[in-house]
Order: structure tokens, then sequence, then C-alpha cells
């Protein structure tokens, strides 16, 4: 089973905040060099977002339709009844970061990647992911605002405002300047990846170390974590069974259900970091604990999930017409990190 690497360097990071935190005016810099990286990694996502190979995949609509009901509607329900655990197996902060957890995103590059080692619909799964960080960027925000308003960050105008100049502005401004600057962020994918990712490493630097110095790590105990994780676990197996068998209930064939599966079922850390940091604000270490937990529980168990179904028997029935039309998407759509 994977251990991302990347999950390694944000751990050390998180080391790194305990450590020596930020302090005073280094706290301000920081603080400061946080709030233009969050900037710049939407403007990013922005360019990088194809939205012309997104509207293509509306050819097989009921396929997309069920994946963003399953990250933005079944997802959320789920972190709501989770509050029924509070405080037995979480603490109050510990349960606003498990349901700030249900409202990010789904992901990506682990979709496409675990869809194809398991042959599935590929060009649904691109295009799934597409849609979903799209309707993320603005619904992600309003379903934490409502759900999260009276109980998290104290949510208000100023926030929300704060909200549209530091993630919608700048993937706005991403969308337009696509055709202009599109094809050069191209050529330079692997430069720009190492920024996307020193950028979010900053993220978690600047928001773990602010909760160093107010203390609110002395909240998290080890049996609370193991809760935490048991939570996790459970709230995964949940969503990857529903994604499956309920993509069978709708008659959805094989290689749809295994794109609604791993595009149904996970969270986006790329995209949630950045915007619990904006929304949480002081709060914002404890917010992302549950992302950076439940990113690698997914990484692990959707990669044995995914080989054991390359090894399914293959079907030689005549595909669906909407599982035709999906084929029909071609593009290779954007590549986010997960």
């Amino acid at each position: 089973m994977p251990i991302d690497p990347y999950i390694l360097l944000l751990l050390g990071t998180v080391g790194l905040a305990a450590l020596l935190p930020a302090r005073g005016t280094a706290a301000d810099v920081a603080s400061g060099a946080s709030t233009a990286a969050i900037a710049f990694l939407f403007f990013l996502y922005g360019v990088r977002l194809s939205t012309r190979e997104a509207l293509d995949g509306l050819r097989h609509w009921r396929l997309h339709v069920t994946v963003l009901a399953c990250t933005f509607v079944v997802f959320p329900l789920l972190g709501l009844a989770a509050r029924g655990l509070v405080p037995v197996l979480l603490t109050q902060p510990l349960y606003q970061g498990l349901l700030f957890l249900t409202l990010v995103p789904s992901t990506i590059q682990s979709s496409i990647a675990f869809t194809s080692i398991a042959r599935g619909n590929v060009p649904a799964a691109i295009c799934a992911g597409s849609f979903s960080s799209l309707v993320g960027i603005v619904l992600t925000p309003l379903l934490a605002a409502g759900l999260l308003g009276s109980a998290g960050g104290g949510f208000s105008a100023d926030s929300l405002l704060k909200i549209v100049l530091q993630l919608l502005v700048p993937f706005l401004a991403g969308q337009a300047l696509r055709p202009w600057v599109g094809d050069f962020l191209a050529r330079h994918r692997k430069v720009l990846g190492l920024v996307d990712r020193g950028s979010i490493l900053l993220v978690v630097y600047t928001a773990f170390s602010e909760g160093m110095v107010r203390g609110i790590w002395h909240q998290v105990s080890v049996v609370r974590l193991a809760g935490l994780l048991a939570v996790e676990a459970a709230l995964l197996a949940v969503m990857l069974a529903l994604t499956w068998y309920g993509a069978r209930a709708l008659r959805f064939g094989r290689e749809d259900r295994i794109a609604i599966q791993f595009a149904g079922s996970k969270k986006s850390l790329a995209s949630g970091l950045p915007m619990a940091s904006v929304l949480f604000g002081a709060h914002a270490s404890l917010a992302v604990l549950p992302l950076m937990l439940f990113h690698q529980m997914q990484l692990m168990v959707c990669a044995v999930i995914a080989r054991r179904r390359a090894h399914d028997p293959r079907t030689p029935a005549t595909p669906t017409a909407p599982a035709a039309a999906s084929r029909t998407a071609a593009g290779s759509g954007p590549r986010n990190r997960s």
C-alpha cells in the first residue's frame, strides 16, 4: 500500500512548526506569504482546468451528477450525522475539521490513476474530477459558511469577501488568461508543480505555527486521534460501498461504476488545505488534520481496490448509451494533485 511522499513532507512541516513556530514579525511575514501563495495556487488551478474539455463531458451527465451528489450531498450528510459522536469520540474542533473534510471537492489525478489501473472509464473520471473542482471553488466555501457558520470560525460577510478575493477572483483570472498563458504553464509543468507543493507547505507551516502559538494542540490527545481515525475509516468504507452498489442500482456499467467509485469517494488535499486556511484562520491547523489523515487513508485503500478491480473478468456485454457517449469525451484533462 502506497505511502504518499508528500504526506511525509507535510508531516515534516508540521514537526517544524511544532519545534520552530513563526512568532512576531516572522509570523506576519509568513501570514502574508501564505495569503499570496493561496491566491497564486487558485490562479494556477484556473489556468489548468480546461472548461471546454469539462463541458464536453456533459454528454454523460448522469455519471457526473452522481459524482457531484456523492461529493457535495451524501458526504456532507454523513458529516452532519457524525455530530452525534461529540464528545464521545471527537472533540468539537476535530468534528469541525471532519465536517469541513466532507465539503471539499473530489480529487483529479489520483481518481484518474486508480480508474485507469482498475480498467474503468478514464475520460469520465477526468471530467468528473474537473466538474468537482470547478463546482467546489464556489460551493465548498458556501457550504462551510452555512454548516460551520455558528460553530466554526465565525463566518461573516467579511469572511465571504475574503474567500471571494483570495480564491474565486484568482481562479477566474486564471480561466480568463488561460488562452495566453496555458501553453507556457504546460511547458513548465514540473517547475510549477514544485511551486504548487511548496506553496501548500508554506500554508501548512503558517497554520500550524499559529496553532502552536495559541496552544490549541493541547486539545488533541492520542485517544482522540485514534477516535478520529476510526470515524474516518468508517466514513471511507461507507462512501466506497455507496458509490459502488449505488451506481449498480442506477444501472451504470462496470467501467462507469469504477469511475464513480474513485471520483465519488475521495477528497482533494490540494484544494482543501488552502481553503481551510482562508476559512478557519487561527483554527486552520486542527481543521486540516482530518483532511490530511483521510487523504493518506483513501490512497492506501483505493490502491488495493484498484488492483483487485484490475483482475475482474472482462464483460463482453454491449455498453449502455451513456457509457458509449462518455468514451467520446476526449482530451487529456487537468492533472491537479490530489
